[in-house]
């Protein structure tokens, strides 16, 4: 998908294949409290503030909760970790800062991107995004990439942001900047190891979809890669909501599931991107970790784990759609 051509607790960071852990401390404004298990951006942005019981539908919810549901039965269901997914690299305020070249002409986001703290070591995502995020709780600012490498001069990637003040952020970055096409934030709704070793969820889910409306994105999404034509389709922000009614428990879902089921009924599902296939967004692995899903699943693949979520109990809650540019 194109967008625009201290501390974590200590198990966290390193599980996230951090470095540089050693010496952290709270970091501004209360950093660390909010990034436990997996809650970053404000108590009332999108991302964590729980939905209300009944909350407004929008008027078209049934037919988009149908196109989903059309979608999940064509492409399929699936979680990414090991590839398309998020490296969130949890870094010390002791790490050395460098420079990533941005391969785009764009000083604002050059600059930003003049003095990052990113390890040698930190592994990009694979697959053809090569994502990659970079959390420093001592400064409460995280960097995210889009096709991120290294080359022999350093660090390049193709897009990106910039947020500061993750604890206070509304968790959506203004145009133009960000590294998915919706401007929603890569570590927005973006499930932890942590949160799915815990069996518990307590921020919104982020949707990849296979189906993208075009020219047009509904808040919290302020830009779209769709391409889809027909009214009928899916746009970017749209935030599905597993019906409050739905008793979880009675699912037949593994725990993975059952988390993931209740996450989507108390704060939704959001779609973020293109992808192609139906797809929520998991912590990528560790580096030397690529099985570190295996006992979290219980050795179950994803598409296992989703095998029994009600697609067709789904809703969408009520929100703007307007007219917007291209991711």
């Amino acid at each position: 998908m194109r967008p625009r051509d201290r501390a974590l607790l200590l198990a966290l960071a390193c599980v996230a294949g951090a470095t540089g852990c050693a010496g952290q401390s709270d970091g501004a404004d209360g950093a660390s409290a909010h990034a436990r298990h997996g809650r970053f951006f404000a108590p009332d942005s999108v991302w964590n503030q729980p939905l209300r019981r009944h909350a407004p539908l929008a008027p078209d919810s049934r037919r988009l909760v149908a196109e989903l549901h059309r979608q999940v039965r064509v492409s399929g269901a699936w979680i990414n970790t090991n590839r398309f997914s998020v490296p969130i690299v949890t870094v010390g305020r002791r790490q050395r800062a460098v420079p990533v070249h941005l391969d785009t002409s764009y000083p604002p986001l050059q600059r930003d991107f003049s003095q990052v703290p990113i390890p040698r070591n930190a592994q990009p995502a694979a697959g053809t995004d090569h994502h990659l995020v970079i959390w420093q709780p001592s400064s409460n600012t995280m960097w995210e990439f889009w096709l991120m490498q290294r080359r022999a001069d350093g660090w390049h990637a193709r897009w990106g942001a910039k947020i500061s003040h993750v604890s206070r952020s509304s968790g959506v970055i203004p145009a133009p900047v960000g590294a998915t096409a919706s401007g929603l934030p890569l570590i927005g709704g973006l499930m932890t190891i942590s949160d799915l070793r815990a069996g518990r969820i307590d921020h919104a889910l982020a949707l990849g979809i296979p189906g993208v409306r075009a020219g047009v994105a509904a808040e919290p999404a302020d830009r779209t890669d769709g391409r889809v034509g027909d009214a009928r389709s899916i746009p970017l922000g749209t935030r599905f909501r597993l019906d409050p009614r739905v008793d979880v428990d009675k699912l037949g879902m593994p725990p993975a599931g059952r988390a993931i089921a209740r996450a989507a009924q108390r704060y939704g599902i959001i779609a973020r991107d293109t992808s192609g296939s139906v797809s929520l967004y998991a912590q990528a692995p560790p580096p030397g970790q690529p099985r570190v899903y295996r006992p979290v699943f219980h050795g179950a693949y994803p598409n296992q784990v989703l095998a029994n979520f009600p697609w067709d109990r789904l809703q969408v809650v009520r929100a703007p759609v307007r007219a917007v540019h291209g991711g």
